[in-house]
């Protein structure tokens, strides 16, 4: 992957690489058939998953335009009977060399979130997972492309949606997700905003508003 590059990563693609590298780690320690929060997939679905995302641009295309997708899962299905190890190493070396994704900024752009995502989704489909305590550059990190990507992902939220994350660079400060007559406020750890974004509720995250609004946000979300 990008990660394994000589030299060193500039701090806007350190967190993509330490997520990445985290991943793979624990999808070896936890085996193929290790659950995660991804519907339906196991660690092999989900390594399947990223290996097609990264190197079958034929059929990653499917991953968001619908009538692809049928190519995809087909694809993804083969990739998944493949050696677990093997396909897991593939997928800790990252894009292959003539993909515009193996470039350090691209890798960032489209990988941070992504993979911290997807190891949440198995750290935390595991018993007695607690959540993690990001460092300031990895908050930041993470804030700065969730706020660019918070528009789109919460745009079919049926309430406004405010966040006051109570670490990184906006610490303590509301900041406006989506507008809204009615509003719903986050609360909690930049982690877990990101997370909430990607559907992925959990105890580290206060809900406030109407137990209405709060239940219109949670339904939404999930």
């Amino acid at each position: 992957m990008t990660s394994s590059a000589s030299g060193t990563a500039a701090p806007s693609q350190r967190l993509a690489r330490t997520e990445r590298g985290a991943l793979c780690d624990l999808m070896l320690e936890v085996g193929p058939d290790a659950p995660t929060l991804c519907t339906g997939w196991t660690t092999r679905d989900l390594a399947a998953h990223l290996f097609v995302r990264e190197n079958r641009p034929d059929a990653a295309a499917g991953i968001m335009v619908g009538p692809l997708a049928g190519h995809t899962a087909r694809v993804q299905a083969r990739a998944a009977t493949s050696d677990f190890t093997a396909l897991v190493e593939s997928v800790r070396h990252g894009a292959p060399r003539w993909s515009p994704q193996a470039l350090g900024a691209l890798d960032s752009a489209t990988n941070t979130i992504e993979y911290f995502v997807h190891h949440e989704d198995v750290r935390r489909a595991r018993d007695a997972w607690e959540p993690r305590v990001l460092d300031d550059a990895a908050a930041a990190d993470l804030w700065s492309r969730f706020r660019s990507a918070a528009r789109f992902l919460m745009r079919r939220s049926p309430v406004g949606v405010v966040a006051v994350p109570t670490d990184g660079p906006d610490a303590a400060r509301e900041v406006r997700l989506r507008s809204g007559d009615r509003t719903v406020t986050l609360v909690g750890p930049v982690g877990e905003i990101v997370l909430s974004g990607y559907g992925r509720l959990t105890r580290g995250l206060e809900l406030r508003g109407s137990g209405t609004d709060v239940a219109a946000f949670l339904n939404f979300a999930r």
